[in-house]
């Protein structure tokens, strides 16, 4: 009696901003046959270019990506809409008899692609326009109460400074008539027909700060100023893809409440916060190879390589 076949295998390459993660991700699909499925939420996003550290033109010349400049910056991405369109791309990459290789470093993007989401309403963009301008004039701790009183067991989990997390809970007490609680106790979608490889990068932390700081103060020398000006004469002022790290400063800049310097240091800083929360995220996925160093470093890429073919050849 044959054996049945095991599931195909999909790599999922973690870590913070700027470990080298593109860089790694080439070399791995090079090497195996792969395309790269972006786990990024600001590269959806078409028109952001400096800002997003999206890989390069040239860069995606030479192996196919995915989930790389889906939407115009006035559209909305949500982590559902990015799971339903990532597992749609490795079912199809996985047909051709490629490797999906999943790289970046959005956690909840991540976590709704191999985890599911619960099964909420759509979203309704009447009600969410009122709470965010309730947000806006009455502060977060408003909406905090309003929870309260529709779901007190969803309220006692999300900080009462989580607006997105508020807004979205309010919304679906009111959308589906039932609280949010009850739809995270009927569980989640997880990904299946897969076997997954999970790959960390965790570099020396001093030496990623550096390069941290380093890309941030390129973005602005290369013109993240002049991006977002021609970005906001074609979009407005609202997407709130515009508040993302660096495109937030840029802003600032060219309303007068920031100056240049001023701008490149809080975006460093933003930068290095982000890392921290990436590493705290992703320190609770399971079954991840950590790799002590950068995605460039050819022996962090041996690494990769030698740990990829134990498990195709095995």
């Amino acid at each position: 009696m044959m054996s049945a076949q095991p599931d195909p295998l999909a790599i999922i390459l973690l870590g913070p901003t700027a470990s080298g993660k593109t860089a790694l991700s080439l070399i791995l699909a090079e090497k195996f046959s792969g395309e790269i499925v972006s786990c990024d939420s600001v590269a959806v996003y078409r028109e952001m270019e400096i800002g997003t550290a999206k890989p390069t033109s040239a860069e995606r010349s030479r192996v196919p990506h995915h989930l790389i400049d889906i939407y115009a910056p006035s559209e909305h991405s949500t982590a559902g809409d990015y799971s339903r369109i990532a597992r749609a791309a490795l079912r199809d990459i996985s047909a051709r008899g490629h490797l999906p290789i999943v790289t970046g470093g959005t956690g909840l993007y991540l976590r709704a692609l191999i985890d599911g989401l619960f099964a909420g309403p759509q979203r309704l963009p009447d009600l969410r326009g009122r709470l965010d301008a309730t947000a806006a004039t009455r502060g977060s701790r408003w909406l905090h109460r309003i929870l309260i009183r529709l779901d007190p067991a969803a309220a006692a989990r999300i900080h009462a400074n989580d607006v997105p997390k508020l807004i979205r809970a309010i919304e679906v007490s009111l959308a589906a008539r039932h609280p949010i609680s009850e739809a995270w106790k009927r569980g989640r979608d997880p990904l299946t027909g897969f076997r997954l490889l999970r790959i960390g990068l965790d570099p020396d932390r001093n030496s990623l700060y550096a390069r941290i700081n380093a890309r941030a103060e390129a973005m602005f020398d290369e013109g993240l100023v002049n991006e977002t000006r021609r970005l906001i004469v074609k979009y407005g002022e609202s997407p709130r893809a515009f508040d993302s790290l660096g495109y937030k400063q840029a802003r600032a800049v060219l309303r007068g409440e920031m100056t240049l310097s001023e701008a490149i240091a809080s975006a460093q800083q933003g930068h290095r916060n982000y890392a921290k929360r990436q590493i705290t995220w992703f320190r609770r996925e399971p079954g991840v190879l950590w790799l002590n160093g950068f995605g460039d470093d050819p022996m962090i890429a041996a690494q990769a390589i030698e740990t990829i073919q134990s498990v195709l050849y095995r």
